[in-house]
């Protein structure tokens, strides 16, 4: 999973007031609304000593629907000076809540945005199509535009002979004109935004056409979704079901594929690390191209819920202990963190993702792993237990 954005929040001033809010509406008249939860955790922000400024800036976004309906959560992240992040989840958090700290709490929020998929919606036919960029969370529409073709030979007629012919081939290759130049708007708004996805779907013709003339980077993420039109008359219910469907599938697909490499790596005993110290040598090192935590990495009593790691400024700065962390040359401003605190914030410094592994589908000592970028001789080695991964010195770090 992207972490890009929660990247704005590096460098920022501290304390940073962070609030993840179940945003789901009430659905009865003495439901609890987003605004009610709110207030009850701006009490508890009061009491931590949160900046009244900043509470009021949280206020006026919460008091700002969504638009998105259904079960769905919130996070709204702010450093000394205002609000950096807002964004919607695909999931409610189980309870809603807010901290002030020296840094942001960003795994509630990662956790969550494992749910959601940035994707392009392609609705096309004979003539053109319309195009719907989804948000970050995947969960409504950001944005949209109509793409006209300009050729409108679009029918072919029943006239027969000659003529019929005629103007059937002209009405072919206005199709083919038309999806030639909906596939080339396609490669320059793919490549220049990269989404997850593109969805495909409208008119089956026009739909086989445009597939066959988009770019190589456009094919590569298309996937052509039944059901889908820019006609009125489409059973809305069943294509949303099978939009679903398919973002479900990509988002199976993708932690797949990042678990395989964990497995490949751990297996041959390099490209992939794991247990707490390990994974805090090869994030300062900027080694890490995935971050792995276990499902129940974080239930109370596992290591990584009840741990602590120290950090300082730079979010590299990252130690098992204080004396580590001044022998790397930091210590001025040191910190004692929960530990999955700081491995999110040095994950999300070298653009690292993230990804939450089912239980039993890989080997995570201590609940936390890494996929690598590089290696080298000097990388904490998984084929035998490593000097840094020592259970004692892991005992040091809770």
């Amino acid at each position: 999973m992207d972490l890009q954005w929660l990247k704005p929040l590096l460098g920022r001033p501290a304390p940073f007031t962070t609030v993840y809010l179940d945003s789901t509406a009430a659905n009865t008249a003495g439901g609890t609304d987003s605004l009610d939860r709110w207030r009850a955790l701006r009490r508890d922000l009061e009491q931590q000593g949160a900046p009244i400024s900043v509470m009021e800036d949280i206020g006026e976004l919460v008091a700002q629907p969504t638009g998105v309906l259904g079960s769905h959560g919130r996070v709204i992240i702010a450093d000394a000076e205002g609000v950096v992040v807002d964004r919607v989840l695909a999931a409610s958090p189980a309870q809603s809540q807010a901290t002030l700290g020296p840094v942001p709490v960003l795994l509630p929020a990662a956790q969550a945005g494992d749910e959601g998929t940035r994707f392009l919606l392609v609705e096309v036919d004979r003539q053109g199509a319309e195009l719907s960029w989804s948000d970050w969370s995947g969960l409504k529409v950001a944005e949209s535009e109509v793409v006209e073709g300009d050729h409108d030979v679009l029918h072919k007629v029943r006239e027969g002979g000659a003529s019929q012919r005629r103007m059937e081939t002209r009405a072919e290759d206005s199709w083919e004109r038309n999806a030639q130049s909906i596939a080339a708007e396609l490669d320059r708004q793919v490549s220049e935004r990269s989404p997850e996805l593109v969805l495909l779907t409208g008119d089956i013709r026009a739909v086989g056409l445009v597939r066959d003339a988009v770019g190589h980077h456009v094919r590569e993420r298309l996937v052509v979704v039944p059901g889908g039109s820019r006609a009125d008359g489409v059973n809305q219910e069943a294509f949303r079901a099978n939009v679903e469907e398919t973002l479900r599938e990509h988002r199976a697909r993708r932690k797949e594929r990042i678990l395989e490499q964990y497995r490949i790596g751990h297996g041959r005993g390099e490209g992939a690390v794991t247990a707490l110290a390990d994974v805090v040598d090869v994030l300062r090192r900027g080694q890490v191209q995935e971050l792995l935590f276990a499902a129940d990495s974080l239930q109370p009593g596992s290591v990584l819920r009840e741990a602590r790691l120290w950090i300082d400024k730079d979010p590299l700065e990252i130690a098992v202990s204080r004396e580590e962390l001044e022998s790397m040359g930091a210590g001025g401003d040191a910190g004692l963190v929960p530990a999955d605190v700081a491995l999110v914030r040095a994950a999300v410094a070298q653009d690292a993702g993230l990804t939450f592994a089912d239980n039993g589908s890989v080997e995570l000592m201590d609940g936390v792993g890494a996929v690598l970028r590089w290696s080298d001789d000097s990388t904490p080695s998984t084929s035998v237990p490593s000097q840094s991964a020592d259970t004692n010195r892991l005992r040091s770090v809770s």
